[in-house]
């Protein structure tokens, strides 16, 4: 696991800790391809760039949102609001975590793909790209 994405996880409290691991070693195991830096202050996992998943501490849990998942069609992903195409759900346990359902959301996070990376490029405007 990347060093900083170590620490961000070692910051949290007890419970929080244990979801970010597990988040950590999933999203690694099944995007072994993918770049892990701590971006915005939070771990982000990007493919060619591309920024796909990351979690973060939000004041009802961690938080785990992916960049495209409001094209997934997965009623357990809570759509983003606005113009963008995330979705994401909040854990408060790492019971509450499905790793069936996390690993079929990485899966389509490598398939289904809107072009962040170059949303200032294009004024804001996404386009998809897988």
């Amino acid at each position: 696991m990347n060093k900083e994405t170590q620490a961000y996880n070692n910051a949290q409290s007890g419970s929080e800790k244990k979801i970010c691991n597990l988040l950590a070693k999933e999203i690694n195991q099944n995007l072994p391809d993918a770049e892990n830096k701590i971006w915005h202050a939070h771990p982000v996992w990007f493919l060619d760039g591309n920024p796909i998943v990351g979690y973060s501490k939000v004041k009802s849990g961690i938080r785990l949102m992916f960049w495209s998942g409001a094209s997934f069609d997965d009623e357990q992903l809570q759509p983003g609001t606005g113009k963008f195409k995330d979705a994401s759900i909040t854990y408060n346990s790492e019971k509450d975590i499905s790793t069936r359902y996390l690993k079929r959301w990485l899966k389509k996070s490598k398939e289904i793909q809107w072009d962040y990376k170059n949303i200032v490029k294009r004024k804001g405007v996404l386009e998809r790209i897988k």
